[in-house]
This record gives C-alpha cells, structure tokens and sequence, in this order.
C-alpha cells in the first residue's frame, strides 16, 4: 500500500518540474516595477532636502523634521525623519508623502531663484569687462527677459 502512495507522489512531483507554476514570473521582462513607498519617499527626501545645502546629516534631517512636522496631524520625529532618509522606515503615510513632495517644490524653487540671482551677476560681470560686444548681447537678451511693468536700469 505504501508502495503505490509513494510512487503517486514521485510522480506528480516530477511531472511539475517542466512546468510554470505561476502567470506572474519575477524574472519575466515583461513583469511591471512599481517603486514602493519607502523608495519613493528616500527620493522625495533626497530631492528636497539635498546634503550639500545643509552640510551634514544632522542638519539636514531636523530641516526635513522641522518641515513636516508642520504639515503633517500625527507626530513626526527626528529619528522618523532620519529612518525615511536612510530607507529604513516601514510604512510611510499619505501625509508624509505629499509634505515630502510640497518640499521638493520648494526647493526647485529656492534653487531656481538662486540660478536666477547667480545668471544676473554673472550677466554684470560679463557687461563690466566687454562693454564692447558683450555688453549689447546681454541689453538684448534682458530686453527678451523683461517682465512687463518693471523698470530694469
């Protein structure tokens, strides 16, 4: 009786090996990646709050507290902070995600209002040392950029 158990089983077994087991294989390339939310939240994080503006984890992990703690109901502490920064956090919340993404705009903001003030400057210097040839390119150019009702020099 065993005998004839045992080889049932072999059988079936064996005949399941040429087989695919699933519809959904991981190795296939025609499988879709989605990012989890603990990725997508490191991003957010990296983007918004990049390490060289603050020059070191610490202070860029309390501006990161300090910025959604605000925008956020339940608490959100330094060490949260710290966990979504190094990918370590087990959940992340709605909340957290879209005060994450108001701080990338933010920052894409700030960053761009400095390239702006770094474009003027740089526009001064070059009209100050070639009043020649320079200095008619960049009016040019400002008389493009020139925002209506405002007086430039």
């Amino acid at each position: 009786m065993n005998k004839g158990i045992k080889q049932q089983r072999t059988d079936k077994v064996q005949s399941t090996n040429n087989k695919d087991l699933s519809k959904c294989d991981k190795r296939s390339p025609s499988r879709v990646k989605v990012m989890s939310d603990v990725f997508y939240a490191k991003t957010l994080f990296e983007d918004a709050f990049p390490f060289w503006r603050y020059g070191s984890v610490k202070a860029m992990t309390r501006a990161a507290h300090v910025f959604v703690s605000k925008r956020v109901t339940k608490e959100f502490t330094f060490r949260r902070a710290r966990s979504i920064w190094e990918g370590k956090a087990r959940r992340i919340d709605g909340e957290e995600i879209d005060a994450l993404r108001e701080a990338v705009y933010e920052e894409t903001r700030r960053e761009q209002q400095e390239l702006r003030a770094r474009l003027a400057a740089l526009d001064e210097m070059l009209a100050e040392t070639d009043t020649g040839s320079a200095g008619k390119k960049v009016a040019e150019a400002r008389a493009l950029f020139r925002r209506p009702g405002r007086m430039d020099r």
